[in-house]
């Protein structure tokens, strides 16, 4: 079996917003898939939006009316993730909405670059696609672990994407 591996992300940008993320998206997916030992071709979508959609979004999906930084949509029931059987097709994954709101609060709030937040919140998304949560502090650091190996990985750290003010 040969370790292929590519992501095909459908990219909708909601709100008007400039962020040099050229082929990172698909490269964060594609480094926690490669981290989880996963391989083939994985197709995501993700939706980058506001607060206010977020908040609806949660509203309706999780009984929270009130905004939220990532949410996940998951193509397999009960957050328990098995990677699909079949060769040699793109397997979905699920789909993310990301508020650009939250990247931008978040980004001053812990200070660093807009772009490596967004970065951040993709990584985090994409591992609850795979069955990952944070209900308690050991599922939130073995989560925090491989959210941080991946954008480690791919040198998107807090050191080298300061925030632009």
């Amino acid at each position: 079996m040969t370790n292929h591996l590519r992501v095909e992300a459908a990219i909708e940008w909601v709100v008007a917003a400039e962020v040099p993320i050229s082929g990172m998206i698909e490269s964060i997916i594609a480094q926690i898939l490669l981290n989880e030992g996963l391989n083939g071709i994985w197709e995501i979508g993700i939706r980058i939006t506001d607060d206010a959609e977020l908040q609806e979004l949660n509203r309706a999906y999780r009984g929270i009316d009130a905004p939220t930084d990532v949410l996940s949509f998951g193509e397999y029931e009960d957050d328990e993730f098995t990677a699909p059987e079949a060769a040699g097709e793109a397997r979905y994954l699920g789909d993310l909405a990301i508020s650009f709101d939250r990247v931008m609060a978040q980004a001053i709030e812990y200070g660093h670059s807009v772009r490596r937040e967004l970065c951040y919140l993709v990584a985090h998304g994409t591992l609850h696609l795979l069955g990952y949560d944070h209900e308690t502090e050991e599922e939130r650091a073995a989560m925090r672990e491989r959210e941080e190996g991946a954008l480690n990985d791919l040198g998107i750290t807090r050191e080298s994407e300061p925030l632009q003010q």
